[in-house]
């Protein structure tokens, strides 16, 4: 008897648990789908409030569901290639998701997929700035308007053309 009192009691309880619970489970898919800044977001690498720079803005999505933005892609990758330093209990196996600003259209779009324009006459916030594109007909296109040196993939991004940029 007392222990059906007992679990009469605890049902109740695991209930309002879980319901309130299922809203702060992040899955996979939703690690897949970019986010907006909010106003008081900062850059972690230079300290910058990102919302004001809509055009320029970077995110990276980590698997534990904590979003981290950049003003820019320049800081983005300073983040990823010195996470050690700018997130020391992340690691980079556990990067979900990483999205930029698309130039052109503002649109955020996946940055393992875009393209970078190096060395153009387009400042970004943080002045010199890798410059995302969609495809590669837009970067040439941006890079010939806009005196781009190079064009380069996600992976091709290192700190040596980071240090280039400053």
């Amino acid at each position: 008897m007392a222990q059906t009192v007992l679990w009469i009691g605890v049902i109740p309880l695991l209930v309002v648990f879980i319901l309130l619970a299922i809203p702060m489970i992040t899955t996979a898919k939703d690690l897949e789908m970019p986010l907006r800044p909010k106003e008081t977001d900062r850059c972690p690498v230079c300290g910058m409030l990102v919302s004001p720079y809509p055009g320029w803005t970077a995110q990276v999505r980590h698997g534990d569901g904590t979003t981290v933005f950049f003003d820019g892609c320049k800081d983005l990758f300073k983040y990823l290639l010195s996470l050690d330093r700018y997130a020391p209990r992340k690691a980079s196996k556990n990067v979900a998701a990483v999205f930029v600003t698309n130039y052109y259209d503002g649109e955020i779009i996946v940055a393992r997929t875009a393209l970078f324009v190096v060395g153009s006459d387009v400042m970004g916030p943080m002045g010199r700035e890798l410059v995302p594109h969609r495809s590669l007909e837009a970067a040439e296109d941006f890079a010939r308007d806009h005196k781009g040196l190079r064009i380069l993939r996600f992976d091709e991004v290192t700190k040596a053309i980071l240090h280039e940029l400053m």
